[in-house]
């Protein structure tokens, strides 16, 4: 009697994983046509604050699309090395602006 149950309770276990598996599909996801990049960052001028926060990245059915998200990040990257080198820039010429040559060291003389 004992191994009667335990070989119905396998059976309906068994039953039950694969009607939830699928029948032993090799493809549980189904294919799904990935979505496009809805809000595109702008491309005549420099990207904002507000762009990145209202950029929406599509999602594919295993996460987000790998090509888009680099992409994005690519051109951020772009961005913020071509500001940090126009900010270095321009922070050196304000420093070489403001130098003023240094005074010579007084002399008894000039007393």
């Amino acid at each position: 009697m004992f191994w009667f149950l335990l070989i119905a309770m396998v059976v309906v276990v068994a039953a039950v994983t694969l009607a939830v598996v699928g029948g032993g599909d090799s493809e549980v996801l189904p294919e799904v046509a990935p979505e496009q990049l809805v809000d595109p960052l702008p491309m005549n001028r420099p990207v904002d604050r507000a762009d990145v926060e209202a950029l929406r990245l599509p999602v594919a059915p295993r996460g987000y699309r790998m090509a888009d998200v680099d992409d994005v990040l690519g051109r951020l990257g772009a961005e913020i090395e071509e500001r940090d080198a126009r900010i270095a820039e321009l922070q050196a010429a304000l420093a070489g602006g403001r130098q003023e040559p240094d005074p010579s060291p007084r002399t008894d003389e000039d007393r």
